[in-house]
């Protein structure tokens, strides 16, 4: 992959939400936004070569892009398997399109199910706006996992990520501020499109607190 932009017009081809269901919070992360999100972590040298999780992966757009940009393996978990059926479809045609073979296993379980080691896990969790918490539940499993996290949440989240990260001997390394276009999905939504501001969390693991 050249550049961020040759990788967010791949990531746009992708198929994205049939049917999307609001309890699990399921919103397309935007191409744009995602190969921003990538673009950063790759820089950071936290996707070449290793090993990503890809947790709450929905359509598989931050796992295939970790692929592309040279991810030694990707994990994606994602509870709902209809999600998870349209990302094994966008990993198919990106495998087709660049004659290439990709090195991934694909799980249908919730992420409590998964407990192996990674790299590095990228995720775009639910903010906890139809379930309370989510948020903490995929940040500490994500801790549990790996040492660098990247993780997207709402710009009101500062306080509780900081704390919660110092709690789990983990620090925030980085947080890029984004606005993510949100297109109308349901019925309570009353502009066609609308604009939820973000940041992009770099955590890792606090290693000169490390007993």
């Amino acid at each position: 992959m050249k550049n961020k932009k040759e990788l967010a017009l791949l990531l746009s081809e992708l198929k994205t939400f049939e049917k999307p269901k609001l309890h699990l919070e399921q919103y397309q992360t935007d191409s744009e936004i995602a190969s921003q999100i990538l673009w950063t972590a790759f820089l950071n040298k936290d996707i070449k070569n290793k090993v990503i999780a890809d947790l709450g992966s929905g359509t598989g757009i931050f796992g295939l892009g970790a692929l592309l940009l040279g991810a030694k393996k990707v994990y994606f978990i994602e509870i709902d398997k209809e999600a998870l059926k349209l990302a094994k479809q966008n990993k198919k045609y990106l495998e087709e399109k660049l004659n290439k073979k990709f090195n991934v296993t694909f799980i249908n379980k919730d992420i409590k199910h998964f407990s192996k080691k990674v790299d590095t896990v990228i995720q775009n969790p639910p903010f906890g706006v139809k379930k309370a918490h989510k948020d903490k539940y995929f940040l500490l499993k994500s801790m549990s996992i790996a040492k660098t996290i990247y993780s997207v949440h709402k710009t009101t989240s500062k306080n509780f990520i900081a704390r919660l990260t110092k709690e789990n001997n983990y620090k925030v390394t980085q947080i890029t501020k984004l606005r993510l276009p949100l297109r109308k999905l349901f019925s309570f939504h009353k502009k066609k499109t609308y604009f939820v501001e973000i940041g992009l969390w770099r955590i890792t693991e606090n290693f000169k607190n490390k007993k």
